[in-house]
């Protein structure tokens, strides 16, 4: 049995570069019919609720508050802004995965919301978006009376 001290296996190394390989090919959207994975997005979100507020946390590095228009219509979450070309167009590039130019993210809400209360704050790259529930969408305490 032979153990690898560094952790790497050859044959992990290999898939990870054939990986690599064919999500350069064919995109990262070809990547999903190749792997069966979903196609990365951008931009990445994670999507959380409380009793009282769905928080949606998206990694937007770059941009500026300016650069990210946020709407709420019913219990749909749009998120449309614009990367920004790379500064160097004419240098020969090694690796190229940050993508650019217009994105459009629709994120479909557990819940209804209060569209004029939504919060949104930009933070080291980080987008918090705080979305109170509609009081028909938030959980009550029914009491039981005994006879």
């Amino acid at each position: 049995m032979v153990r690898y001290r560094n952790g790497f296996h050859p044959l992990g190394q290999l898939r990870g570069e054939m990986d690599r390989l064919f999500g350069d090919f064919f995109g990262r959207s070809g990547m999903a019919a190749v792997e069966g994975a979903a196609p990365q997005t951008f931009p990445a979100v994670n999507v959380w609720q409380r009793d009282d507020a769905i928080f949606v946390e998206a990694e937007i590095p770059g941009l500026k508050s300016e650069d990210v228009e946020i709407s709420v219509v019913g219990n749909e979450l749009s998120l449309k802004g614009r990367r920004p070309n790379l500064p160097e167009q004419s240098a020969a590039y090694h690796r190229r995965e940050r993508g650019v130019g217009d994105f459009n993210r629709v994120l479909r809400l557990p819940a209804e919301i209060v569209g004029d209360k939504v919060e949104a704050k930009l933070t080291d790259g980080v987008l918090l978006i705080i979305l109170p529930k509609a009081e028909a969408a938030k959980p009550r305490k029914i009491s039981v009376t005994a006879k």
